[in-house]
């Protein structure tokens, strides 16, 4: 399935990102033409570095009214991917997370609606907070924890994202699929925001110990970053899937000591696994999730979604892209 078929021009917000640089040269690939919008808060012009000459890149807000006004009205979709992301800078940086998750989604929303421009808006597996079923299923109730806690205030904001995605829709019409992410891995992932493999990687290619946070029986699953992105354009091309939030991820269940030790295995590494509070890296009132995995059979109904990457080919590609990028990965700050 082609998304430029139907979108011949798309905005990607947070298009310095992780996953917006995946997704811009993903779309380029499909024929599209790129605007990527991105205030380098957490984003790294250094991710499209390979497709820079050949997008549009826009440096600035999402929060800025006007210039998403106009952003969007010269678009034919959009992928909003911009957000404050990571459970350090949120725990660190709660009230600015919020404002940015809520208020600039909404400025973006308002936008779409304005100009009839289907979106995808990125969610998180954190919206279904302490949900005691598993996998977790799109028609769950979300179970989050006290308002509070800091802990529970980026799956609240993406929640509050999807409420307000789907009353645009009933009142406006709007064309949005809200996407759930389940730990999604690849190149350019920066572990220093809290994500748990590339710091587990760059730990173990240093030598260092490779840090578990809590008792290491979390379960989690991981997916690759262009399986991904091909699946958020299937999506966005896919009128069958608007008005819906769907669960993308994979639903292969790795413990935390179990993930750690693959790591250690694949890169040929002689770091110990060693285990710390979680209190001492996120504070006393920090509570993980203990399990995360999706049930994605409404995305392999819609698009055929499948996952192509086992664990052991995304930890060996990240470990291929930090050793090929190393003067960047050894000089960012220890996390």
């Amino acid at each position: 399935m082609s998304s430029s078929s139907y979108f011949p021009r798309v905005l990607v917000t947070g298009g310095a990102g992780f996953i917006g640089s995946h997704a811009c040269e993903h779309l380029l690939a499909r024929g599209a033409s790129v605007v990527a919008l991105d205030n380098l808060s957490t984003g790294n012009p250094d991710n499209l570095a390979d497709c820079r000459d050949k997008i549009e890149f826009v440096e600035g807000s999402i929060a800025n009214e006007f210039l998403v006004d106009s952003l969007v009205a010269r678009s034919d979709a959009v992928v909003h991917l911009a957000a404050s992301v990571g459970n350090r800078v949120v725990s660190r940086q709660p009230l600015a997370s919020i404002q940015n998750n809520i208020r600039g989604t909404s400025v973006v929303l308002a936008a779409c609606a304005k100009y009839h421009r289907p979106v995808i808006i990125a969610s998180s597996s954190e919206v279904y907070g302490r949900c005691p079923e598993l996998p977790f299923v799109e028609t769950a109730d979300v179970v989050i924890g006290q308002s509070s806690s800091p802990r529970w205030l980026y799956g609240a904001s993406k929640l509050a994202n999807e409420f307000e995605a789907f009353a645009y829709a009933r009142d406006a019409g709007l064309q949005v699929v809200a996407t759930r992410f389940f730990n999604i891995a690849g190149p350019r992932q920066a572990g220093r925001y809290g994500m748990i493999l590339p710091r587990f990687i760059r730990q173990a290619l240093l030598g260092n110990d490779i840090t578990i946070y809590g008792d290491g029986e979390q379960i989690r699953c991981f997916c690759h970053v262009s399986t991904l992105c091909e699946a958020v354009l299937d999506l966005l091309a896919c009128p069958a899937a608007y008005g819906q939030v769907v669960n993308l991820g994979s639903s292969v269940p790795v413990t935390l000591k179990e993930l750690a030790a693959r790591v250690k295995e694949r890169t040929g590494s002689s770091s110990r696994i060693t285990f710390t509070p979680f209190e001492s890296v996120y504070g006393k009132d920090y509570e993980d999730m203990p399990r995360r995995r999706p049930d994605t059979s409404k995305a392999h109904r819609l698009i055929g979604f499948e996952t192509r990457y086992d664990l052991d080919a995304i930890i060996d590609d990240i470990a291929a892209w930090m050793r090929a990028h190393w003067d960047r990965i050894a000089a960012e700050q220890d996390y």
